[in-house]
Protein backbone atom coordinates (compact mmCIF):
# COMPACT_ATOMS: atom_id res chain seq x y z
CA UNK A 1 0.00 0.00 0.00
CA UNK A 2 1.41 3.39 -0.70
CA UNK A 3 2.74 5.21 2.13
CA UNK A 4 2.41 9.01 2.02
CA UNK A 5 4.65 11.81 4.21
CA UNK A 6 2.39 13.54 6.44
CA UNK A 7 3.34 17.47 6.49
CA UNK A 8 3.15 19.84 9.28
CA UNK A 9 5.97 17.49 11.35
CA UNK A 10 9.08 19.89 12.44
CA UNK A 11 11.04 16.81 13.93
CA UNK A 12 9.68 13.44 13.00
CA UNK A 13 8.54 12.18 9.55
CA UNK A 14 5.09 10.66 9.59
CA UNK A 15 3.82 8.85 7.13
CA UNK A 16 0.09 7.66 6.12
CA UNK A 17 -0.73 3.89 4.93
CA UNK A 18 -4.61 4.00 4.45
CA UNK A 19 -6.85 4.71 7.07
CA UNK A 20 -3.48 4.81 9.36
CA UNK A 21 -0.65 6.82 10.43
CA UNK A 22 2.76 5.14 11.41
CA UNK A 23 6.03 6.54 12.61
CA UNK A 24 9.24 5.03 14.15
CA UNK A 25 9.21 4.87 17.98
CA UNK A 26 10.83 6.69 20.73
CA UNK A 27 12.14 6.56 23.96
CA UNK A 28 8.58 7.95 25.71
CA UNK A 29 6.32 5.87 23.13
CA UNK A 30 5.38 3.42 25.83
CA UNK A 31 3.92 6.52 27.92
CA UNK A 32 2.25 7.59 24.86
CA UNK A 33 0.30 4.35 24.56
CA UNK A 34 -1.07 4.46 27.98
CA UNK A 35 -2.09 7.22 27.56
CA UNK A 36 -3.64 7.17 24.12
CA UNK A 37 -5.63 3.90 26.07
CA UNK A 38 -6.86 5.96 28.61
CA UNK A 39 -8.67 8.11 26.21
CA UNK A 40 -9.75 5.22 24.20
CA UNK A 41 -11.42 3.12 27.63
CA UNK A 42 -13.07 6.47 28.25
CA UNK A 43 -14.42 7.11 25.48
CA UNK A 44 -12.52 10.37 24.09
CA UNK A 45 -12.01 11.09 20.33
CA UNK A 46 -9.83 13.74 20.68
CA UNK A 47 -6.78 12.16 20.44
CA UNK A 48 -5.48 8.95 17.75
CA UNK A 49 -6.16 4.93 18.68
CA UNK A 50 -2.99 3.49 18.97
CA UNK A 51 -2.99 0.34 17.12
CA UNK A 52 0.27 -1.47 17.71
CA UNK A 53 3.25 -1.83 15.18
CA UNK A 54 3.61 -2.79 11.63
CA UNK A 55 6.16 -5.25 10.09
CA UNK A 56 8.79 -2.64 10.27
CA UNK A 57 8.49 -1.92 14.05
CA UNK A 58 6.55 1.53 13.33
CA UNK A 59 3.96 2.45 15.89
CA UNK A 60 0.69 2.08 14.02
CA UNK A 61 -2.05 4.98 14.88
CA UNK A 62 -5.52 5.42 13.60
CA UNK A 63 -5.47 7.86 11.17
CA UNK A 64 -7.90 11.19 12.44
CA UNK A 65 -10.28 12.62 9.08
CA UNK A 66 -9.66 16.46 9.00
CA UNK A 67 -6.81 19.10 8.41
CA UNK A 68 -4.49 20.65 10.71
CA UNK A 69 -3.56 24.34 10.32
CA UNK A 70 0.04 24.71 9.14
CA UNK A 71 0.20 27.98 6.83
CA UNK A 72 -0.36 31.32 8.22
CA UNK A 73 -3.37 31.26 5.61
CA UNK A 74 -5.19 27.92 7.34
CA UNK A 75 -4.02 29.22 11.16
CA UNK A 76 -5.94 32.33 10.89
CA UNK A 77 -9.10 30.49 9.43
CA UNK A 78 -8.31 27.74 12.37
CA UNK A 79 -8.62 30.16 15.00
CA UNK A 80 -11.74 32.09 15.13
CA UNK A 81 -13.04 33.05 18.96
CA UNK A 82 -15.72 30.28 17.98
CA UNK A 83 -12.44 27.46 17.27
CA UNK A 84 -10.87 29.12 20.39
CA UNK A 85 -13.87 28.43 22.99
CA UNK A 86 -14.20 24.34 21.23
CA UNK A 87 -9.59 23.84 21.47
CA UNK A 88 -10.32 25.17 25.13
CA UNK A 89 -12.38 22.81 25.93
CA UNK A 90 -10.97 19.89 24.73
CA UNK A 91 -7.93 20.51 26.88
CA UNK A 92 -10.20 21.10 29.97
CA UNK A 93 -11.42 17.34 28.46
CA UNK A 94 -8.02 15.84 27.87
CA UNK A 95 -7.40 17.46 31.89
CA UNK A 96 -10.24 16.32 33.42
CA UNK A 97 -9.66 12.54 32.00
CA UNK A 98 -6.38 11.99 33.29
CA UNK A 99 -6.52 13.93 36.76
CA UNK A 100 -5.83 11.51 39.60
CA UNK A 101 -4.68 8.69 37.31
CA UNK A 102 -0.97 7.27 37.60
CA UNK A 103 -0.35 8.61 34.35
CA UNK A 104 -0.47 12.40 36.16
CA UNK A 105 2.20 11.13 38.96
CA UNK A 106 2.34 13.54 41.54
CA UNK A 107 1.21 16.36 39.56
CA UNK A 108 -2.60 17.50 38.43
CA UNK A 109 -2.90 16.36 35.13
CA UNK A 110 -0.85 15.10 31.84
CA UNK A 111 -0.52 17.75 29.40
CA UNK A 112 -0.31 17.62 25.86
CA UNK A 113 3.10 20.42 25.71
CA UNK A 114 2.88 20.95 22.24
CA UNK A 115 -0.54 22.22 21.36
CA UNK A 116 -0.95 24.42 18.61
CA UNK A 117 -2.75 24.19 15.14
CA UNK A 118 -0.54 22.25 13.18
CA UNK A 119 -1.12 19.74 16.01
CA UNK A 120 -4.96 20.09 16.12
CA UNK A 121 -7.12 17.84 13.48
CA UNK A 122 -10.22 20.21 12.30
CA UNK A 123 -13.10 19.85 10.27
CA UNK A 124 -13.35 21.78 7.35
CA UNK A 125 -16.65 22.84 6.20
CA UNK A 126 -16.06 26.00 3.63
CA UNK A 127 -14.75 28.68 5.49
CA UNK A 128 -15.13 27.42 9.24
CA UNK A 129 -12.30 25.27 11.00
CA UNK A 130 -13.76 23.04 13.62
CA UNK A 131 -11.42 21.42 16.07
CA UNK A 132 -11.68 18.00 16.88
CA UNK A 133 -8.38 16.39 18.30
CA UNK A 134 -5.38 16.72 18.97
CA UNK A 135 -2.43 14.86 17.06
CA UNK A 136 1.23 14.53 18.11
CA UNK A 137 1.41 13.22 21.42
CA UNK A 138 5.29 12.98 21.90
CA UNK A 139 5.98 15.67 25.01
CA UNK A 140 2.90 14.19 26.95
CA UNK A 141 3.76 14.29 30.49
CA UNK A 142 2.65 15.11 33.60
CA UNK A 143 1.68 18.80 34.39
CA UNK A 144 -0.32 21.54 35.59
CA UNK A 145 -3.29 22.69 34.34
CA UNK A 146 -2.23 26.18 33.43
CA UNK A 147 0.87 24.86 31.46
CA UNK A 148 -1.53 23.68 28.51
CA UNK A 149 -3.43 26.71 28.37
CA UNK A 150 -0.28 28.86 28.52
CA UNK A 151 0.67 27.18 25.66
CA UNK A 152 -2.69 27.56 23.81
CA UNK A 153 -2.85 31.22 24.11
CA UNK A 154 0.79 32.16 22.81
CA UNK A 155 0.82 29.29 20.17
CA UNK A 156 -3.33 29.56 18.63
CA UNK A 157 -2.97 33.44 19.25
CA UNK A 158 0.32 33.98 17.65
CA UNK A 159 1.76 35.75 20.69
CA UNK A 160 4.70 37.93 19.44
CA UNK A 161 5.45 41.13 17.06
CA UNK A 162 3.42 40.13 14.72
CA UNK A 163 0.42 40.88 16.97
CA UNK A 164 -0.96 44.71 15.89
CA UNK A 165 -3.89 44.62 18.44
CA UNK A 166 -2.33 44.07 22.21
CA UNK A 167 -6.12 44.44 23.21
CA UNK A 168 -7.76 42.10 21.03
CA UNK A 169 -4.93 39.59 22.19
CA UNK A 170 -5.30 40.31 25.93
CA UNK A 171 -9.45 39.89 25.03
CA UNK A 172 -9.07 36.52 23.23
CA UNK A 173 -6.88 35.13 26.14
CA UNK A 174 -9.47 35.87 28.42
CA UNK A 175 -11.71 34.14 26.30
CA UNK A 176 -9.58 30.82 26.37
CA UNK A 177 -9.27 31.19 30.02
CA UNK A 178 -13.11 31.64 30.35
CA UNK A 179 -14.02 28.83 27.96
CA UNK A 180 -11.41 26.50 29.61
CA UNK A 181 -13.04 27.19 33.40
CA UNK A 182 -12.13 27.31 37.04
CA UNK A 183 -9.24 25.44 38.15
CA UNK A 184 -7.01 26.47 34.95
CA UNK A 185 -4.76 28.68 37.24
CA UNK A 186 -5.29 31.77 34.30
CA UNK A 187 -4.14 34.48 36.95
CA UNK A 188 -0.58 33.77 36.09
CA UNK A 189 -0.67 32.55 32.41
CA UNK A 190 1.00 35.47 30.97
CA UNK A 191 3.96 34.45 33.33
CA UNK A 192 3.89 30.60 31.88
CA UNK A 193 3.53 32.05 28.29
CA UNK A 194 7.13 33.26 28.94
CA UNK A 195 8.64 30.61 30.81
CA UNK A 196 7.45 28.90 27.41
CA UNK A 197 9.12 31.03 25.06
CA UNK A 198 12.56 31.15 27.19
CA UNK A 199 12.30 27.52 27.66
CA UNK A 200 11.59 26.76 23.99
CA UNK A 201 14.48 29.10 22.31
CA UNK A 202 17.02 27.87 24.55
CA UNK A 203 16.11 23.92 24.00
CA UNK A 204 16.84 24.68 20.84
CA UNK A 205 20.05 26.50 21.05
CA UNK A 206 21.11 23.74 23.08
CA UNK A 207 19.97 21.05 21.10
CA UNK A 208 21.96 22.78 18.42
CA UNK A 209 24.94 23.17 20.25
CA UNK A 210 24.90 19.17 21.30
CA UNK A 211 24.72 18.67 17.52
CA UNK A 212 20.75 17.07 17.50
CA UNK A 213 19.80 17.34 13.34
CA UNK A 214 16.32 18.78 14.53
CA UNK A 215 17.47 21.28 16.76
CA UNK A 216 20.09 22.32 14.09
CA UNK A 217 17.78 23.02 11.26
CA UNK A 218 15.10 24.60 13.61
CA UNK A 219 17.80 27.19 14.74
CA UNK A 220 18.99 27.09 11.03
CA UNK A 221 15.45 28.36 9.87
CA UNK A 222 15.35 31.22 12.25
CA UNK A 223 12.56 29.33 14.99
CA UNK A 224 15.13 30.70 17.74
CA UNK A 225 15.59 33.57 16.64
CA UNK A 226 11.41 33.80 16.20
CA UNK A 227 10.64 32.51 19.30
CA UNK A 228 13.35 35.00 21.42
CA UNK A 229 11.34 37.94 19.45
CA UNK A 230 7.73 36.75 20.68
CA UNK A 231 9.33 36.53 24.55
CA UNK A 232 10.39 39.87 24.29
CA UNK A 233 7.06 41.16 22.51
CA UNK A 234 5.33 39.45 25.64
CA UNK A 235 7.76 40.42 28.45
CA UNK A 236 6.99 43.82 27.10
CA UNK A 237 3.29 43.91 26.81
CA UNK A 238 2.51 41.85 30.23
CA UNK A 239 0.83 44.37 31.93
CA UNK A 240 -1.99 44.87 29.10
CA UNK A 241 -2.26 40.68 28.02
CA UNK A 242 -3.24 40.23 31.25
CA UNK A 243 -5.85 43.16 31.89
CA UNK A 244 -9.12 41.15 31.08
CA UNK A 245 -8.02 38.15 33.58
CA UNK A 246 -10.04 38.05 36.94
Amino acid sequence: MEERVLGGGAVNEVVRVGATVRRTPHERSGYVRELLALFAARGWGGAPRCLGTDERGREVFGYLEGRAAVTPRERAAACTDTALVRVAQLVRRLHDLTHGTPLAGDRDVVCHNDLAPKNTVYAVDCAEWSPTAFIDWDLAAPGERVHDLAHVCWQYLDLGPRITDVSEAARRIALVCDAYGTGGGSEGIVDVILWWQDRCWRGIEVGAERGEPAMAALRESGAADEVRNAYAWVAGHRRELGAFLG
